[in-house]
């Protein structure tokens, strides 16, 4: 790695300063300074870096195209929502430095943190944090400064017994592995100790058949669980003399419940686990409204980084809103506001990287709001769309069920993109009739949503000339001929929707006239996204670009509930929730009772699902551990954590429960409660665990978070690994818990 390296900080075409990197000494923190003052402008870890790209892969960078070559542009692309950092290296070899160099520095061990209880990296990042000379060694004053920056008020007494019994040089300092000595002895985990000697009968070691014993007893494991626990102890075990026993060691013990196998998750559910052959009106479908938007909806930002977010996060409905720029080229933003504007060209280029490359292959994204563009641009859309060694074809002509009255499956469409727009050719589709985004305005649509949905509906873009009508005409009727399978119509009414409609058809509603549909026509509501697509959007008042509870809408079966990506709280925690499972695809099965067109279900009345009586969830919330201190918290504050559980489903099953707080410990508290729901409908249950750090005179400051959905969980003696508020891993914060679930 390359240190003290000159490049360019851009910013934007005209802003571009010189500024020295250097990675420091500890290999985990990069700073910079300013050529011109020598004054540190700011640093960063390399844990906030999520990856790096190579080239031109920023509106920045592509505006400076010109100037710079792409050998010597990359972008840090950081978690969350802070924003890239786009550079210009002195040579292309001095850009592949740094760039292979944080590839390195970055890429995951063979054994992830938020696995490793005992993680060499994660105790030299704490070591190098607390070593305040830089010597090497750590004093005993800088153990208190540790303790303190680890969330821990540990009595002075007691931390100066655990440092001197590592301390085995009787140097007074601590080093190398005396520190991993004090480290594990202050992880040292009471409550997994008790439950490992629980099962040993000899309380050092699981024969081959205890652990077999505490798989069934406790983790509720019926099939090969003598093949498990085998894998389990070759797997995690870290003595070689205690596997070739077929043993398992109390250390060994602690990193299986820390494991993928010890999450609440059931790991089975990561991979793609769900039926694909089904029509797609039977999914759930991941979808983001007004994608290119980072910020609010009046003044934000339009960027490419938007749809590359949203993409990597498992989205599979995409919006484009595509106006008439300069010289007749297609720009995309949101009309009739002031946000910015990026090229439709970028955005399709961004589409065709992105759209199939990060998450389980399947079907790609929809967009509306299309202005008639040029023939050359739709090829770009076409190369994006179509699959490997079909360049140039669309979608439709690979062995896609062509009939109209047929709705396509997930598995059909791998690698493809579907368009979602009007569709002329019939008498009722003429090419200056209404669009889709005309709404069916209900009482409870207040006039400035109304006013927001009309200049939605206006999405057509506009030709300069008599001389350009057939050209428009022309072009209009090329892009009709791309809609196959989700041509938009008005929503009038169930009833004639499903006397007229078609299942390649679908419909956009707002919020608003959602609620009311859900409020009035329940099960019609749930009938008719049996067999057609229906999509959800947020209230033009939304400006702050919030989100709206998409559980509500799921509880219908609305298939496209589009939210606002860039927005982090709840409502995309449940999201995230939602489609974490299924190889992360962006799509989830609806449970059997809301595929079928005659169904007598209704998410007001639970008792209208036909199937097993309701079930009890009975949750003991256990332990946490090295939970992250609050954002722009005061040093040596300590937090005060209480966790919180709450169930989203049927309004009959939204419920939370809370435990006590404990005080000043963020380490290692213990709450050792016992949590316990009823859920009706099961199957549409999501639970999301909240950590927050209490305040009796304010609101209590969020401190970490997990959601799933009820059919990943997994009972037992289970770890909950939690995320930040943009979705992040904050490893190895976690919360430990026992589940139960019975009739």
């Amino acid at each position: 790695m390359q240190q003290g390296t000159l490049m360019r900080k851009v910013k934007s075409k005209s802003w571009k300063k010189q500024r020295y990197f250097k990675l420091q000494e500890d290999c985990m923190t990069i700073w910079y300074q300013s050529k011109r003052t020598g004054k540190t402008e700011s640093a960063f870890s390399i844990s906030d870096v999520e990856t790096v790209r190579e080239g031109h892969q920023s509106e920045v960078l592509q505006s400076v195209a010109e100037e710079f070559p792409p050998e010597r542009c990359f972008t840090i692309v950081f978690y969350g929502r802070r924003g890239n950092l786009d550079l210009i290296a002195g040579s292309a070899e001095e850009a592949q430095c740094w760039v292979q160099g944080l590839r390195q520095l970055i890429e995951p061990t063979s054994f992830p943190l938020t696995f490793a209880p005992f993680s060499r990296t994660w105790i030299r990042d704490w070591f190098q944090k607390a070593d305040k000379n830089k010597d090497g060694r750590m004093n005993f004053k800088e153990v208190q400064r540790l303790l303190k920056m680890m969330n821990v008020d540990m009595n002075e007494d007691h931390a100066l017994r655990l440092f001197q019994d590592a301390d085995k040089s009787e140097s007074g300092t601590l080093e190398g592995e005396e520190f991993v000595l004090f480290y594990k002895a202050l992880t040292q985990r009471e409550e997994v100790l008790s439950l490992f000697q629980e099962f040993s009968e000899d309380g050092k070691k699981l024969t081959l058949l205890e652990l077999v014993d505490f798989l069934q007893q406790e983790q509720l494991e019926d099939e090969g669980t003598e093949e498990l626990a085998m894998e389990l102890i070759d797997k995690y075990e870290p003595s070689e003399t205690a596997r070739a026993r077929h043993v398992l060691s109390a250390d060994g013990f602690l990193m299986y419940l820390c494991s993928p196998e010890g999450s609440i998750f059931n790991p089975q559910h990561r991979a793609l686990w769900q039926d694909m052959s089904q029509p797609l009106c039977h999914y759930f479908i991941s979808s983001s409204h007004n994608t290119y938007l980072i910020e609010d909806q009046i003044r934000g930002q339009s960027s490419i980084e938007g749809y590359i977010r949203a993409l990597k996060r498992g989205c599979r409905c995409l919006e484009v809103d595509c106006w008439d720029g300069p010289n007749g080229e297609p720009m995309v933003y949101h009309g009739h506001t002031f946000t910015s504007k990026i090229p439709f060209r970028e955005v399709v280029s961004t589409l065709g990287k992105y759209a199939f490359k990060v998450r389980h292959p399947s079907p790609g994204a929809g967009g509306r709001g299309w202005s008639s563009v040029g023939e050359d641009t739709w090829e770009l859309v076409m190369l994006a769309s179509s699959s490997a060694g079909s360049r140039g074809t669309w979608p439709w002509k690979h062995g896609v069920a062509q009939s109209a009255s047929l709705s396509p499956t997930p598995q059909e469409l791998k690698h493809k993109i579907l368009l979602k727009g009007k569709k002329i050719g019939r008498l009722e589709d003429t090419l200056d009739g209404p669009g889709d985004e005309v709404p069916d305005v209900s009482d409870d649509d207040n006039g400035a949503e109304a006013e927001e949905e009309r200049r939605r509906a206006k999405v057509r873009g506009t030709q300069h000339g008599s001389a350009l009508q057939k050209d428009k005409e022309s072009l209009a009727q090329a892009l009709s001929d791309c809609v196959i399978y989700c041509k938009n119509v008005p929503f009038r009414g169930f009833q004639e929707a499903r006397s007229h409609s078609r299942p390649s058809e679908i419909s956009s509603l707002s919020e608003a006239k959602a609620r009311k549909l859900i409020r009035d026509e329940g099960n019609e509501f749930v009938r008719h996204n049996a067999w057609q697509l229906t999509r959800i959007y947020p209230s033009g008042m939304r400006t702050d670009s919030s989100n709206y509870s998409p559980q509500e809408m799921w509880n219908v079966g609305c298939q496209i509930v589009a939210l606002n990506f860039q927005t982090a709280g709840t409502e995309m925690d449940l999201c995230d929730g939602l489609f974490s499972q299924n190889g992360c695809c962006g799509y989830v099965l609806k449970p059997p009772f809301m595929r079928d067109k005659e169904t007598l279900f209704n998410p007001s009345d639970p008792s209208s699902r036909e199937g097993p009586s309701p079930i009890t969830l009975t949750i003991q919330v256990i332990s946490g551990q090295q939970l992250p201190k609050v954002a722009n918290s005061k040093e040596g504050a300590i937090i005060d954590p209480l966790v919180r559980v709450e169930i989203y489903g049927v309004p009959a099953d939204q419920a939370h429960q809370e435990t006590k707080y404990i005080e000043n410990n963020g380490f290692n508290p213990r709450w050792d409660e016992t949590l316990q729901f009823q859920l009706h409908v099961p199957e549409l249950a999501l639970i999301r665990f909240v950590v927050e750090d209490y305040d009796k005179t304010s609101r209590n400051d969020f401190v970490g978070q997990f959601t799933l959905a009820f059919a990943n969980i997994k009972p037992g003696y289970r770890h909950i690994h939690l995320l930040s508020k943009d979705g992040t891993s904050i490893p190895p914060s976690s919360l430990f818990v026992h589940i139960r679930i019975t009739e």
